[in-house]
């Protein structure tokens, strides 16, 4: 399909930056004049800025949310010999920052209904060796930090936050960002706060672990030429940390937005229930920030997910799925030793999952597009199965 037939896209940004866009090249303009490119102000202001709207104290910026998982691990001490468990529907940074620290991955299912971490799952994987649990806060949604907390102490365990797609969200009274030792989010230009290219930042309340990300995305250098520790090259441009702190002061509003659509996208899809067509459901009310909104395809779906998502496509709607291959059917990762069933809900969710358009700017009338469309497939292919019934 070609751009023009395109109805309803998946990610539209123009909403977010055509409003600001003087605002946007004035930051970019200020970062020219004063050439500092690397480690500059904007970058350390923005740091600052969005550690405290987080609840957190410090925040290190660095050149991708995979280096936040990846560094911010290392900097909380895990390497060889731990055990870190993570669910087995993540995108596969998460595992790959596990990997890349030299500590095991301990892959664990989720929970059907929202698609998190399963903690009873995990409670079932603990050994001497684990270390640290990362609850992901999928599709903008944050695990339980009342059940997190209960969780690690239980088993002495440290918390580390994928808040990859959680930017300001809320539950129990706590911020993504704030429950664990750290947390890592992701900058990537279609996330709720998006760069103009790759970027992540690590948050912390642990000065410690905080000035050793400072050497770890600085070459692990304490002072210019002065390596401590062997670190790497992974620095937040000041460029994407001075558009990043140009649009924070809209992140609220953005999230309102996002919570609104997918309030009318429930109403909308309510009377498909019935037909198999159930949203992931939120358990965190208004602080669920809806980077993505998905629904299930369940097996009493007259319609399966593959041929949905054809016949959105062939009327001009984006949709995308998080994710269809669980982490550990991989096959990069096929040495970790895990096997088709291991994970049953998991797999499952990755074979009824879809994700439906979800940005600020999406207007009532292209919901309701997106609704009809998936509501006709059902109904056609419903129509079908009765023919061929008979």
């Amino acid at each position: 399909m070609n751009q023009m037939a395109i109805r309803v896209p998946f990610v539209d940004l123009k909403f977010q930056h055509e409003p600001i866009q003087v605002q946007l090249q004035n930051a970019i303009q200020s970062v020219l004049e004063r050439g500092d490119f690397v480690l500059g102000q904007a970058l350390s202001e923005f740091e600052v800025a969005f550690a405290a709207v987080s609840g957190a104290e410090y925040g290190v910026g660095v050149a991708s949310g995979t280096d936040a998982i990846a560094l911010g691990l290392q900097a909380c001490n895990i390497g060889a010999g731990d055990e870190v468990i993570l669910p087995a529907n993540t995108f596969i940074a998460t595992l790959i920052g596990v990997l890349r620290t030299g500590a095991k991955p301990i892959l664990v299912d989720c929970d059907r209904q929202t698609a998190l971490i399963d903690l009873e799952a995990a409670a079932k994987a603990i050994t001497p060796h684990t270390k640290a649990i990362i609850p992901v806060h999928l599709y903008g949604q944050m695990v339980s930090p009342q059940k997190l907390f209960d969780f690690a102490d239980s088993y002495k365990l440290l918390i580390f936050e994928d808040a990859a797609q959680a930017h300001l969200a809320q539950r129990d009274g706590y911020h993504a960002g704030s429950v664990g030792i750290a947390a890592a989010f992701s900058f990537y230009p279609s996330k709720n706060l998006g760069a103009f290219g790759d970027g992540g930042m690590l948050l912390t309340k642990n000065p410690e672990i905080a000035q050793k990300m400072v050497r770890l995305r600085n070459y692990g250098a304490s002072q210019k030429y002065f390596h401590t520790e062997p670190g790497t090259n992974s620095r937040l441009d000041t460029l994407q940390a001075a558009i990043l702190h140009q649009k924070l002061p809209y992140l609220p509003k953005w999230n309102r937005d996002r919570l609104t659509i997918a309030q009318e996208y429930d109403s909308e899809l309510a009377p498909l229930a019935t037909a198999g067509i159930i949203p992931i459901e939120n358990q965190s009310g208004a602080g669920h920030v809806y980077h993505l909104y998905v629904i299930k395809v369940d097996d009493s779906c007259p319609i399966e997910r593959q041929q949905l998502q054809e016949q959105l496509t062939a009327v001009g709607i984006q949709t995308g799925i998080h994710y269809p291959i669980p982490c550990h059917l991989q096959p990069a990762f096929s040495y970790l030793g895990y096997q088709q069933g291991d994970f049953p809900q998991a797999e499952k969710l990755s074979k009824q999952i879809l994700s439906l358009p979800m940005y600020p700017g999406l207007s009532s009338s292209q919901i309701k597009e997106v609704v009809a469309a998936i509501a006709n497939g059902v109904a056609t292919n419903s129509q079908e199965s009765l023919v061929v019934s008979h």
